[in-house]
């Protein structure tokens, strides 16, 4: 079996690529050591079997993220037979910079010029035989999305014809290089020597490091390559970092010169026209307040009704399962916990969890694809600059609406360890669909009226809420950039991609499988066993009362000072599991019902609620704790993942809860004077 791998800047289309290729042949796992995702499958092809890997994307194999690492990891160091190198047909210039890099790595390397479609709507046409004949390696041009090409593609597999062409430096550098050869003669096993020297000259700390693993030795230990390394880099006085970023780039734009024609010099005229609006001071931010607004519009009208079939299914199907259960005579406890405690909460958190994700997860996919997601974070970059922090954090903060876990791993695209780290702390200020709900449920019953059918002001007050919450996300990155996460703002580039008409039915899958499924499958495992937990602490009675109001009880006191109760309080905390359980383990212990419990409707739950003694003080403080307290388990598990640290796991769960507590005593004192 021959390995492939797969790699190109991100939005060139290398995903429809390998897509096309592997058909359902795929699997998702995480690199070693890293926790990045990687994609690999399998093809064949005149009856070679192909086992290809669809690398991260990168600009640039100057790695400063854990995705570009991994991506120059593979290529330097890993196994392989061929690099694909995918480009964009209608920014070429840019793309070549990657396949110069890679060309001085690997000689085997097959360049695929995709988007070719879209490069003709804007006049621009690339001739591939002269860029072949200049890069001395096979070019096939591509329409991916049309599978136009692919054929050519797969045939390319088979090429001979590799004479690549090299990159020419300074003469300074030349000459050093040429210096270093001789004493690396044998020592870099199917490594271009020429580039080992070129990386050794440069000196990349992580990128030596990996070199250090792959070829068994140090180099630096040979006292006498180590004295030659040092005296030439004196010698030649020269910033070779930049040398060699500035001869590649030029290269490129030397070769995109000679086989890119503009037609239409106003190529990219209508997606400027369309920024001028988007991207504006004046509209920007208000456009993306509305388009968020009709989003959360969408996702609660639609969940609705699905979710009402879920509940009715589930409650149709208990009555089965515990008629099995009676007929094989199961013990009365175990089918009180596994029917009304497990299956109860397991069925609820499916219920209401999976329908919002199904439906916002593929709107926010939508917005990702049609190139309108970038342009978010071009808005926010300076609101976060102020904070010291950086503007792909808006990225993750969107990314959160959905799900914080989904957030909390779309940090990885944050190049910065400390800005990373702190778009993950910060992330859970961003409610999310499990969190919905209950704010929902709670603005129609005290702020909108149940008999209203004001949807319109329920979404207002929400996008209040998420105002409220955006803005502690800013002003919490501030507090730790200026404190415990000290440092200066990074720079980064953020490419603003053109607009396209998105691929709904893609789109749709890789929401449905890699978002949604995923989220509610890490759910599900931790739903299961607090099912049993929150039934036995309704069910355990102490002189009468259940553990679960006991517990309640205790922390009264302290509930009361920040404007809930005990048993808000005691259903937050047993809500950890997911954050759609909150309000029926509300009811669960204001009943007295030991197990979890459906409202038949809206009054009825306004009825319980305020005959337990909710004020409207009680609905403000409930919702601001809705938004500040700590992430559910799912979350918490996806933080200790990606940072690798319980000390900032337990630090992701303090700093929301006690600016919740905070807050809601502000509230609390406040309401005094009212």
């Amino acid at each position: 079996m021959k390995v492939v791998a797969l790699a190109g800047n991100p939005n060139v289309g290398k995903s429809t690529v390998f897509n096309i290729l592997t058909g359902m042949h795929q699997h998702t796992g995480n690199w070693p050591g890293k926790t990045v995702d990687n994609a690999n499958g399998i093809f064949k092809y005149k009856n070679i079997n192909y086992n290809i890997y669809d690398l991260p994307g990168t600009y640039s194999l100057m790695a400063h993220s854990k995705e570009e690492e991994v991506a120059r990891d593979f290529i330097c160091f890993e196994e392989h037979d061929l690099v694909i190198v995918v480009c964009d047909a209608v920014c070429l210039e840019r793309n070549l910079n990657l396949v110069l890099q890679i060309l001085e790595i690997t000689d085997k390397v097959i360049v695929c010029v995709n988007l070719l479609d879209e490069a003709k709507k804007k006049k621009i046409s690339v001739n591939l035989k002269k860029l072949q004949e200049i890069l001395g390696v096979p070019v096939v041009g591509t329409s991916a999305r049309n599978k136009k090409g692919i054929d050519k593609l797969l045939n390319a597999l088979e090429s001979k014809k590799f004479n690549p062409i090299e990159v020419k430096y300074d003469d300074n550098l030349e000459t050093a290089i040429a210096n270093i050869l001789p004493y690396l003669e044998g020592k870099t096993k199917n490594l271009n020597p020429r580039w080992v020297a070129l990386n050794l000259l440069s000196y990349d700390e992580k990128l030596y490091n990996s070199l250090k693993d792959y070829l068994n030795f140090d180099i630096f230990t040979d006292e006498f390559i180590k004295n030659q390394l040092f005296n030439i880099k004196r010698e030649i006085d020269l910033d070779i970092v930049n040398t060699i970023t500035n001869s590649t780039v030029k290269k490129a734009e030397e070769i995109a010169n000679k086989v890119v024609t503009f037609n239409n010099k106003d190529y990219n005229a209508k997606d400027r026209k369309i920024d001028k609006i988007l991207t504006s001071k004046l509209f920007g931010i208000p456009i993306m307040l509305i388009l968020l607004m009709v989003i959360f519009w969408i996702t609660i009208k639609g969940a609705n009704y699905p979710s009402d079939l879920l509940f009715k299914f589930f409650s149709w199907l208990e009555k089965y399962i515990l008629n099995f259960l009676q007929l094989i005579n199961t013990p009365w406890w175990f089918s009180e916990i596994l029917v009304n405690g497990i299956y109860r909460v397991l069925t609820w958190v499916i219920s209401v969890m999976l329908p919002p994700m199904a439906i916002f997860f593929p709107l926010f996919t939508l917005l990702e694809d049609s190139g309108f997601l970038p342009r978010i974070a071009f808005n926010l970059d300076k609101a976060f600059k102020k904070c010291c922090s950086c503007g792909k954090q808006a990225l993750t903060m969107c990314m959160g609406f959905g799900c914080n876990a989904v957030g909390v791993s779309g940090a990885r695209i944050i190049d910065s360890p400390r800005e990373r780290l702190i778009a993950i702390l910060t992330n859970v200020f961003v409610p999310c669909n499990g969190r919905f709900p209950t704010m929902i449920t709670i603005i129609t019953i005290f702020f909108v009226g149940i008999n209203s059918n004001n949807i319109f002001l329920s979404i207002v007050i929400l996008t209040l809420l998420i105002l409220l919450g955006i803005f502690l996300t800013f002003l919490v990155s501030f507090l730790l950039s200026k404190t415990v996460l000290k440092g200066i703002p990074s720079s980064f580039t953020l490419e603003l991609p053109p607009y396209r008409r998105p691929q709904f039915l893609k789109v749709l899958v890789r929401s449905i499988f890699n978002r949604t499924i995923f989220v509610l499958g890490r759910a599900i495992i931790v739903a299961i066993p607090a099912g049993a937990i929150i039934w036995l602490f309704a069910n355990i009675n102490i002189d009468g009362i259940s553990l679960l109001n006991h517990v309640a009880s205790f922390l009264d006191p302290f509930a009361k000072a920040i404007g809930l109760d005990g048993v808000i309080l005691i259903a937050f905390i047993l809500g950890f599991p997911a954050n759609e359980i909150v309000v029926p383990i509300m009811l669960m212990a204001y009943m007295a019902t030991g197990q979890i419990i459906e409202f038949s409707n809206l009054e009825s739950l306004r009825q319980i609620l305020v005959v337990n003694g909710w004020t409207l003080t009680t609905a403000i403080c409930v919702l601001v704790f809705s938004l500040c307290h700590f992430p559910c388990s799912t979350t918490c598990l996806t933080i200790k993942k990606e940072t690798g640290s319980l000390k900032w796991t337990l630090v992701s769960i303090l700093l929301p809860t006690i600016i919740g507590i905070i807050l809601c005593f502000i509230i609390k004192q406040l309401s005094i004077f009212f």
